[in-house]
């Protein structure tokens, strides 16, 4: 005898489109229900030209939250402000909410905006208030062709469940494997693709020019056609990029708080730095400290509600990698104020015991950004599994960056017993930044020129090297160029150390540039 399994609700959504007649009356609704402010939607309806003249039509498709079975916003929220309801509704509480926006860069929908007025999180949330009132969302009630429909995945007799499980339906972006529950019955494809459509000439739509600027993800195809059909986008609404010039700046100034670090390690542990050296006593734990400092006021900045950034110490959702970077830079702190603590005090082989911590945190500090970046599943350019050791390698970069002007600084103030000893030092700074930069432009090329895995990451490589933000990305390659070039010369004795360490600026700028391009690129891909 068997026992019968209680029955669990999950809500899934339909929207038939041999029914749609694009009236925008569930987005004039949506806004009413829920108090949704103008510039911002929780629903829209998208609206794509397929054909040629005189076989033309006007296809639409009613754009909203997928309600995920695996969320991607749930796991990048740090401190569960997105949820998961047991009756599958992804939900979110906006008194929990610090405004970071990795729910919005990890959403393949682009699903998800910050509401202007309250500065939190918001998206369809299947009008849970409803729900849970034995009412339909207001979207349903309103539509007057009953194009759009709710019901129980799990029970068979319900119309939603006949549906998915007779007719043929699509949903968006299967690949990213998030199991979505909102399911479209009779779409067409170039409105479910976000790149099917080319871009309008002049960002001119049926009713109006779309917003444009470097905030903004500029709708449609710029340069490519991946329908079977003729496709033109002809009303579209403007998305916001999440993360802007101070994440760019971020992975910046991390770079060299954990690279100033390491970098010295590695000087100490080849015994060619002394452990009585000023370098290693107290330019590695200020210079790395005080741009930890910054990495940090970078990213409370970023934050819509830095006042509760110490939700993600005291109620951390540990599957979001900003939750363990956090924990990360906490400790890669501490390390350095006791580095700093133990110069003072004169403790110099509890500064080599320390290493042993050290360097771990430092190499952590530098590489966790790239499975920050992994979870923004909706950004393919940063699916890279190479990027965490680029990033080691950019750390090492801007770690001899800043530490080769200091030892040659040093060299020459050095008595004759120190001097042989300073250019030792200075000559494996030059070969460390020259090698670094010449491995950072060789993963760099190898990045661009490969066969992208997908139309997105290959759009995001346009984007970067020959699109909006090709000046930074090129002008970073060049000075990333002569950054390694000089220092190699001047290490194989042709040119002077003083002109391999007046290039460590060249360093640094190219790529400071280099990162903001990188991170705006991928951020740049339509995903509606």
């Amino acid at each position: 005898m068997t026992t019968e399994q209680p029955h669990r609700i999950q809500w899934a959504k339909v929207i038939d489109h041999t029914r749609c007649i694009g009236c925008h009356a569930c987005t004039t609704a949506c806004k009413s229900e829920n108090i949704v402010p103008l510039s911002v939607t929780r629903t829209y309806v998208k609206h794509v030209d397929v054909g040629v003249f005189p076989q033309a039509r006007r296809a639409h498709q009613v754009t909203r939250c997928n309600q995920c079975v695996h969320a991607p916003c749930v796991t990048a929220c740090p401190t569960t402000a997105m949820f998961k309801r047991s009756d599958g509704i992804v939900d979110f509480d906006k008194s929990i909410c610090i405004g970071c926006k990795a729910c919005m860069a990890a959403c393949p929908y682009d699903a998800i905006f910050i509401n202007p007025e309250d500065h939190s999180a918001e998206k369809c949330n299947f009008c849970a208030h409803r729900i849970d009132m034995q009412l339909e969302p207001a979207c349903v009630v309103v539509c007057p062709t009953q194009a759009i429909l709710v019901g129980d995945m799990n029970d068979s007799d319900s119309y939603v469940a006949q549906i998915i499980n007779r007719d043929t339906v699509a949903v968006r972006r299967p690949e990213k494997e998030t199991l979505p529950k909102l399911f479209y019955k009779g779409a067409h494809q170039a409105t479910l693709d976000p790149l099917a459509a080319r871009r309008p000439e002049g960002g001119l739509f049926m009713w109006s020019e779309q917003q444009e600027g470097a905030e903004y993800v500029t709708s449609g195809n710029p340069n490519f056609n991946n329908s079977s059909a003729a496709a033109l986008l002809s009303y579209d609404v403007a998305h916001s990029i999440p993360w802007d010039w101070r994440v760019s700046l971020y992975t910046w100034t991390k770079g060299i708080a954990s690279g100033v670090y390491l970098v010295a390690c590695l000087l100490v542990l080849l015994g060619v730095l002394d452990v009585r050296n000023q370098i290693w006593l107290w330019v590695a734990p200020i210079v790395s400290g005080g741009f930890l400092a910054i990495t940090g006021g970078l990213l409370l900045w970023d934050l819509e509600h830095p006042e509760r950034f110490h939700l993600i110490f005291t109620r951390p959702q540990w599957r979001s990698w900003l939750v363990k970077g956090a924990f990360i830079i906490a400790g890669y702190t501490l390390v350095l104020a006791l580095h700093f603590v133990a110069s003072l005090a004169g403790w110099r082989s509890f500064q080599s015991w320390l290493m042993i911590a050290g360097i771990p945190l430092s190499i952590l500090t530098a590489v966790y950004t790239a499975y920050l970046f992994a979870q923004a599943k909706a950004r393919d350019m940063w699916q890279n599994p190479l990027l965490p050791p680029h990033l080691l390698v950019q750390a090492s970069l801007l770690g001899s960056a800043i530490l080769l002007p200091v030892m040659v600084i040093t060299s020459l103030s050095s008595s004759e017993r120190f001097l042989a000893f300073a250019q030792v030092e200075t000559t494996l700074l030059l070969w460390l930044l020259a090698i670094s930069s010449f491995i950072h432009l060789l993963m760099i090329w190898g990045e661009v020129s490969l066969t992208h895995p997908t139309a997105h990451s290959r759009l995001a490589i346009w984007e970067m090297v020959n699109g909006r933000y090709k000046t930074d990305f090129w002008t970073g390659i060049i000075l990333s160029f002569l950054g390694g070039l000089l220092p190699l010369l001047a290490a194989l004795g042709i040119l002077g150390a003083s002109f391999g360490a007046a290039a460590a600026p060249l360093a640094l700028i190219g790529m400071m540039l280099f990162e903001h391009a990188y991170v705006q690129a991928g951020q740049s891909v339509p995903l509606a």
